[in-house]
Parts: C-alpha cells; structure tokens; sequence
C-alpha cells in the first residue's frame, strides 16, 4: 500500500524514527490519542528507557488510522484493514475488504444525507406554518 520509497518521493520525512511529540505535531492529534492508538493495538512503539519511539511503519499506519477516522471507519474497521496488509492474502485482501467497507460507509452517508434532506423539508414547512400564523396574529 505505501512504502518508504513513495513517501520519500511525495515529500513525506524519510527518517526511520519519531518520537509522540513529533508525530503529535505532524498530525495535529495528541499524544494522548496516540497513546489511545497504542493501547488499542494499532501502532507498536519500541521504548528506548521509558520513551516510546516510533517506526516509519507506525508513521504510516498512524496517517491511515486517520484517514480511516475521517471517513467515518471505526478503530476495529480500521484495525481490520491495516492488519490484512500484514498478513494473507496481503494487499488484494486488504483493497477487496476497503472497498467493502466504503460501498457501506457511502450507502449509510447517503441515507443519512436523505433523512436530513426530509428533516430540513418538515423544518422548512414548520417554519413557513409558524410565519403564516405569526403574520395572521400581526
């Protein structure tokens, strides 16, 4: 999915270690939720005395946690996908069950877009019933 390589080339730091705050401030997410991340299994620090250091790898898996949150996915979707990269059927799996899990994400977003598009509807003729009364009373 990505490699060092390609992150060298996209502009990406190309050091192989980070520490919380330095991954904290390339993300703009606390070290808190990152030792939240950590706890949930998601990323694997080494410690170097009481200091977490960090790999490329959970670099990477931290940006595509991310990613995966701001598209809706839970932490154990999320989980899923990172961890079929790791493991069989590698890649094509991985893709196979993303796309999955967008097809689903997309269907709820658009349902959920139709029940605010009927909630802004009844709004709209509540509002407009509210005024008529309000201009009959005037």
């Amino acid at each position: 999915m990505l490699q060092l390589s390609e992150n060298a080339r996209q502009g990406e730091p190309t050091q192989e270690q980070f520490s919380i705050s330095e991954l904290s401030r390339e993300f703009d997410v606390t070290t808190r939720a990152i030792r939240f991340y950590e706890d949930e299994g998601l990323l694997e620090p080494h410690r170097q005395g009481r200091q977490r250091v960090y790999s490329s790898r959970d670099r990477i898996r931290l940006k595509l946690i991310l990613r995966g949150k701001r598209l809706g996915f839970s932490l154990s979707e999320i989980g899923d996908i990172i961890d079929m990269y790791d493991s069989e059927p590698g890649e094509v799996g991985q893709l196979g069950y993303f796309i999955e899990k967008i097809s689903l994400r997309r269907k709820t977003l658009k349902q959920q877009r139709d029940d605010i598009d009927v909630t802004l509807k009844e709004l709209d003729n509540i509002e407009k019933q509210c005024r008529q009364s309000m201009a009959h009373l005037d």
